[in-house]
């Protein structure tokens, strides 16, 4: 079966809502995809906010430094100089859509918002929804796209592959599996833009939901396009740590407003703040070095967690700016206005990914790229808080407009070859999928986390080349299931992860490496190409 579209977005997030909604509005046939719910991807979860100039004490060339710092000199000026200028625009995009930000201190068509400041940020410039901003804005982008007529929604759906035109260089489609019925039908579109988030569930421990499982850089992989800098995985200081909540994330936000972090002492009390002796920053240093302050106490210590501690501020004040994390942590018995919460870290954010320009353009002819799926340039070896949902809303934008020019122009496309599943069988050794998911997130963890060695990369590589060719027999002798698509996409987006660590022979952002401790004095970034 085939059902044509002009656009493909595959991904629900607001990197693809919100260029499905903007394609759509000027009269473009969209189709977005989504794992589950339209409204089930990572920008629901986002708790902190968006970063973009509007306090008149701050300005454009401040964020651009931040950025430019926390990315520890990787960062492409051009694409953070692009990002930060179509800050103020996207905000006043969203406010028109019906977002309710927070309000209170900055001026914005009448609307005064209030602005928050997390680490690495000089100025008070993060526009939130409280403590839900991901929440405000993925359901107002969701109500906006179910509602209009141009944009058709296939929920419960899986990307299996993308449909390439080899000789061409160019996207024809992708084939996509409907999860509860196991039925894959092909899709086919003038393009395709790939808003399918990061791939940090490749860890055991992530903040992030099930879903990012790294399918966009793993199909962009297999289709030709470099992916680059994907080393640098960001994990987050403080995730909650809490049997009944492991991916709950304890927002950089409290850390703005004035929480600490805290060893705890042998009976298990608050002990000393430590911070202070890492970075002069203290709590609002950027995220790789309060994570790896963190996992430094955390080893020398023998301890399971960390304490973040906010309850010196009124209690009026901790319900009112953190909602949300307040009824959260209390449903498990943790009241933050009288009691410290255990944190440790948890893989966050992608910052590498599919190589992308200003135009959120791929190696391959219509084929995009926008949000976590991609490596824009904005992030370099460390993301600045509040930047993600910032790329996503100006990568998106970018790619809407220069799709604006180019669909007039573009072919229809021809009709896909059915999906073929004559040469394979049911399986009944899905404990195969289900083990090799558990051991390929525990060994990443263990020896591709926070701080690396060389010893370690090499026996990861190791295990993930066997892994792979295993998961590759699987994938082609039996018929497939969503969890052996994402777990074929995790291996090769481990893969990857692997071999850029090797590559980079020195320590930069988030690439620690006790092997290598400098940081050289020009900063590259690791390009990998297929089949190189």
């Amino acid at each position: 079966m085939n059902s044509a579209t002009e656009v493909l977005i595959l991904g629900s997030g607001a990197a693809g809502l919100s260029a499905a909604l903007r394609l759509a509005e000027n009269g473009h046939r969209v189709t977005v995809v989504s794992k589950g719910t339209l409204a089930g991807g990572s920008t629901l979860w986002a708790q902190g906010g968006i970063s973009a100039v509007l306090d008149e004490e701050d300005s454009l060339e401040a964020h651009v430094r931040d950025t430019l710092i926390a990315g520890g000199g990787l960062c492409d000026e051009r694409a953070v100089r692009f990002t930060v200028g179509r800050g103020p625009d996207c905000i006043r995009w969203l406010v028109e859509k019906g977002v309710a930000f927070t309000q209170e201190d900055g001026e914005l068509r009448g609307q005064r918002l209030h602005l928050t400041r997390e680490g690495g940020h000089s100025h008070r410039r993060v526009v939130h929804a409280a403590d839900a901003t991901g929440r405000a804005v993925e359901t107002t982008l969701v109500a906006l796209a179910a509602e209009h007529p141009n944009i058709t929604v296939r929920e419960q759906s899986v990307a299996v592959d993308l449909v390439i035109d080899r000789a061409a260089r160019r996207v024809l489609g992708a084939y996509l599996m409907h999860r509860p019925s196991g039925r894959i039908t092909a899709v086919p579109a003038k393009a395709v833009i790939l808003a399918t988030g990061g791939a940090n569930q490749v860890y055991l421990y992530s903040s992030n939901p099930f879903g990012a499982s790294g399918d966009g850089i793993a199909m962009a992989w297999r289709a030709g396009c470099r992916v680059a800098n994907m080393e640098f995985m960001q994990f987050h200081p403080t995730c909650l740590y809490h049997g009944d909540s492991r991916s709950f994330l304890i927002s950089e936000a409290l850390r703005g407003e004035g929480a600490t972090l805290h060893v705890p002492n042998a009976d298990g009390s608050v002990g000393e703040r430590f911070m202070p002796r890492f970075d002069e920053r203290g709590e609002l240093a950027p995220r790789d070095i309060v994570a790896r302050a963190i996992d430094h106490e955390m080893k020398r210590l023998g301890v399971k967690h960390v304490w973040l501690d906010i309850s010196h501020k009124p209690p009026e004040f901790v319900r009112a700016h953190f909602p949300s994390i307040y009824e959260h942590c209390l449903k498990l018995g943790i009241d933050i206005t009288r009691q410290p919460i255990p944190v440790v870290p948890s893989a966050h954010f992608t910052c590498g990914g599919v190589l992308t320009d200003l135009r959120a353009r791929t190696d391959v002819a219509g084929l995009y790229a926008a949000g976590e799926v991609a490596c824009t340039g904005l992030h370099g070896a460390n993301r600045l808080a509040s930047n993600s949902l910032l790329e996503c809303l100006a990568f998106a934008q970018a790619a809407a407009e220069d799709l604006e020019v180019e669909l007039p122009n573009l072919p229809e496309p021809p009709p896909i070859k059915p999906w073929d599943e004559s040469r394979v069988s049911d399986s009944d050794e899905d404990v195969v999928v289900s083990h090799n998911w558990v051991e390929l997130r525990t060994f990443m963890w263990d020896y591709v986390g926070i701080v690396r060695t060389s010893k370690r990369l090499l026996r990861a590589q190791h295990r993930v080349d066997l892994l792979k060719r295993e998961i590759i027999e699987f994938y082609r002798n039996y018929r497939i299931s969503h969890h052996l698509i994402e777990l074929r996409n995790l291996v090769t987006v481990a893969e990857l992860i692997v071999r850029s660590a090797l590559e980079r022979r020195e320590s930069r952002g988030l690439h620690y490496t006790l092997d290598f401790p400098q940081t050289d004095a020009v900063a590259k970034p690791t390009v990998l190409t297929p089949g190189r």
